[in-house]
């Protein structure tokens, strides 16, 4: 059980480092217990150089510890002391500059008021007055009154970058308005304001929508939550771990637990993405910030309100948002450099001309303040986060986490993917299809009762079906009884109990610790199942055990959707080749590759060579085991809430449900997103140089640079807000229609259930054995419903199941056909 050891291995390596750094940890919560972060919605940040701004205003405040501005939705994120520096003073502050922040409440979307400020509506009322001049000369003026009520807050900024010697586009506006006012043409002074400042309010306008995506995260846990003992109100940051609360219908879950009463169902399309209902029992997990839809269900806290799934995803959208890509950080140092080589540009084109006595002055002043206005590279400066923000909130709605911009636009370069098979294209749900004592050295049920108690240790999923074998003997496992724990990386696991010295694992379990190796092909040849276990006491062979796990639906769907796209799929498994290709077959052969019997270091190298083969690699994985190939690929995807939590950590992006056709969709959607980065760069340089050649070829015309420039940057948020509707087309219909078949079904089950119990009654009363199997028959068909593939189309699948096409490799650099005859070298080895 190589996969299955490597995650007992980290379960309880990960629970001694977290004892050891229990102290460690409490001294550093009491010190960052007084820091806390305020949102802020701040208007007037419109590009990144208002980033540096705003880190120069806050930075020198008093228990500021860090500052981030997220600029495609206007936010500003500070984490301060609050009783060294109030919010109220760190809006001042940026007020002062003219920059417009307000505090964002607690569960507030930080949209603003639709209606543009009074100083745009009063320019634009000005400045359609003066163009009645005609009528009468006097109302030209009006056009410089317009300039200058719509101007304060470009200069309450203007001012405040001056001051801090930063060139945005403010000062540059500023001095654009200054020049056609010195030249005397008033209506374009006004104009440029008043274009300016509208379309800055329709950009703003439009980034907020954009970002109601991420302030929805803030507002999915509800501030108060109830107890269940008592019924008290309480807040919900106030709630410990294995509090037990309340749940009514209709109301969000605060706090991840597991329920302890009550029956469910529970909407999770906020947190995974998932578009039907989730069914929830006694013993099921929920999470914080999905919504109960129907009952009342008890709940055990598992995590603090801050420490909470929906916690970890607004932090890890925080940080991506935070994060610059590749592209971005390109155009970045490229503006960094361009603004002053234009400005200067602009200086030299005014001054040369009259130092050398050239003719027409005016027309070089005019030239020089459209350079001025071209200097400030907004648009381009826009065009690769507004894209990054808008895909990664698209990505966090269908229930998929990016950390950061980078492997966003990896996604969109993938051309071939690596599937672990345990969970991820497999459900992980096993089931023990034969145990077998070998000799007559130990009863079966002392066996039992080791390796259960060995494996309750573990939390890997072959384990939990041991251990559910054993109780079902009713056999209790005592792993507080377990002298000593180990686990053998690639083997299985290894136990002390009762003076034995107990091994489970694997072939390679068996090949290394058992001394009687040549008697085991005539006790397996008749087993059933994909997967073979063995079971050593102390030199000898005592046990055999077979295990069967099923493939996920829409497995098959999603890597048929990658090869459409043009991407290799491949297996990479630690389990055996009978396993691979079992379920192989039931995936109809899609897959191009299998490759069995692998260790971790295996699949890190196997990946390494796929990426020197076909490009750009994604690992999709869920166990611990995968963490160092997930670290490897190009984009490492983990299957977030049911995997492990290394995976989660070492990954490049998370699915929050177990829906592996998101893996499709996310690189169709990083195809996308780079596509709309393309269009957005090519757009804004194209503006500009359109301007230029303008100005060069016929007139200087400042109010086309300004429209070039500021109306640029409205297209480019706009076409970037496109990547918000990616992914709610294409399978929205048919999932509403399946969502309600499901729970149709699933009421008609609950209430075949409800109606074998009361039959069952009777037959309890009148003496009669075995009153659980309609129970047990409900809760298959239950089963059943919630897998929801159809009597026909299981049958066709299984007619049309064909062999494999591809290879089928060992965890050497060997090729087995899949047509060869092949023992079953099994082995019980997850994923």
């Amino acid at each position: 059980m190589s996969d299955g050891g490597e995650n007992r291995r980290g379960a309880t390596s990960d629970a001694a480092l977290e004892e050891s750094l229990l102290p460690q940890e409490a001294a550093a919560a009491r010190t960052t217990s007084k820091y806390e972060k305020t949102y802020l919605d701040v208007l007037g940040v419109c590009c990144s150089a208002e980033v540096a701004l705003v880190e120069r205003l806050l930075a020198p405040l008093d228990g500021v510890r860090a500052v981030s501005v997220v600029v495609p939705s206007r936010t500003v994120i500070v984490e301060h002391d609050p009783e060294a520096t109030s919010q109220s003073r760190i809006v001042k502050v940026l007020n002062g500059a003219g920059l417009e922040a307000s505090v964002r409440a607690y569960g507030s979307s930080g949209i603003i008021s639709r209606w543009p400020s009074p100083y745009i509506v009063a320019c634009g009322v000005l400045l359609l007055a003066s163009s009645f001049s005609w009528l009468l000369p006097a109302l030209r003026w009006l056009a410089l009154g317009a300039a200058c009520a719509g101007a304060p807050p470009m200069i309450l900024r203007g001012f405040a970058a001056a001051s801090r010697l930063t060139l945005d586009i403010n000062l540059l506006m500023l001095i654009a308005v200054a020049g056609a006012v010195a030249l005397k043409d008033y209506t374009e002074a006004g104009a440029i304001v008043f274009l300016f400042t509208t379309a800055e309010w329709l950009e703003t306008l439009a980034c907020t929508k954009a970002s109601a995506g991420m302030s929805s995260l803030m507002s999915m846990i509800p501030p108060k939550a109830v107890l269940a003992e008592t019924g008290e109100v309480v807040n919900v940051r106030d709630i410990g771990v294995g509090a037990v609360i309340a749940v009514r219908a209709g109301e969000v879950v605060p706090v991840d637990g597991v329920v302890v009463d009550g029956q469910s169902e529970v909407d999770e399309r906020s947190l995974t993405g998932e578009s039907y209902p989730v069914p929830k029992q006694p013993q099921s997990e929920v999470w914080a910030g999905t919504l109960n839809l129907d009952g009342y269900i008890a709940v055990r806290t598992t995590a603090l309100a801050e420490n909470s799934t929906v916690a970890k995803m607004e932090k890890l959208v925080e940080e991506a948002q935070n994060s610059r890509s590749k592209t971005q950080r390109l155009i970045d140092s490229c503006a960094k450099y361009y603004t002053p080589a234009v400005v200067v540009l602009g200086a030299g084109v005014a001054l040369l001309p009259l130092l050398l006595g050239a003719g027409d002055p005016e027309r070089w002043f005019r030239l020089s303040l459209v350079l001025l206005v071209s200097a400030c590279p907004c648009a381009l400066v826009l065009s690769t986060p507004v894209a990054t923000f808008c895909a990664l909130l698209t990505a966090a709605r269908m229930g998929i986490l990016v950390k950061g911009g980078d492997i966003l636009e990896s996604l969109g370069e993938i051309t071939a993917v690596a599937f672990d098979k345990t969970g991820t294209i497999t459900r992980g749900e096993f089931t023990i299809d034969a145990f077998r004592v070998v000799g007559d050295k130990v009863q079966v049920t002392n066996l039992l009762y080791w390796i259960s108690s060995i494996e309750s240790k573990s939390s890997h999923p072959m384990a939990a079906a041991l251990v559910e074998y054993a109780q079902s003997k009713s056999i209790q496992p005592k792993p507080e009884n377990v002298a000593e724990f180990r686990i053998l990386p690639g083997e299985g696991i290894y136990g002390e109990m009762d003076g034995k010295h107990i091994y489970i694992g694997n072939n390679r379990a068996l090949a290394r610790r058992s001394c009687h190796t040549d008697t085991v092909p005539e006790k397996i040849d008749d087993l059933k199942g994909v997967s073979i276990g063995y079971v050593i006491c102390d030199g000898d062979l005592v046990g055999v055990f077979s295990l069967s796990d099923d493939c996920r639906t829409g497995a098959s769907e999603a890597i048929q959707e990658l090869r459409s796209m043009g991407i290799t799929s491949v297996m990479l498994t630690g389990d055996s080749a009978e396993a691979a290709r079992h379920a192989q077959q039931q995936l109809g052969g899609v897959l191009e590759e299998l490759h069995s019997a692998l260790f971790p270091e295996d699949k890190v190298r196997l990946v390494a060579a796929l990426k020197a083969r076909a490009g750009p690699t994604m690992m999709v994985g869920d166990g611990i085991n995968d963490a160092p190939a997930l670290a490897m690929a190009d984009v490492g995807v983990s299957m977030g809430i049911s995997g492990s939590a290394a995976a989660m950590e070492t990954s490049h992006a998370t699915l929050m449900s177990s829906d592996i056709l998101r893996v499709p969709e996310a690189i169709r959607l990083g195809r996308r997103a780079r596509r709309t980065i393309l269009v957005n760069v090519v757009a804004s340089v194209a503006a500009k140089a359109a301007v230029l050649v303008l100005a060069l070829a016929w007139r200087p015309l400042l109010w086309a640079a300004v429209l070039a420039d500021v109306g640029t940057c409205l297209l480019v948020v706009l076409n970037s807000m496109l990547l918000l509707g990616e992914g709610t087309t294409g399978r929205g219909k048919e999932e509403a229609c399946r969502a309600t078949a499901r729970s149709l079904d699933m009421r008609r089950s609950q209430l075949a259930a409800l109606a074998s119990s009361n039959t069952a009654a009777p037959a309890t009363a009148s003496g009669e054995k075995d009153c659980h199997c309609c129970q047990k028959q409900s809760e298959s068909n239950e089963d059943s419903v919630a897998i929801d593939i159809p009597a026909d189309e299981h049958r066709q699948e299984e007619l049309t199941c064909a062999p494999t096409n591809g290879q089928v490799t060992g965890s050497n650099p060997s090729v087995m056909p899949t047509s060869s005859s092949c023992a079953s070298q099994g082995c019980c080895s997850g994923e």
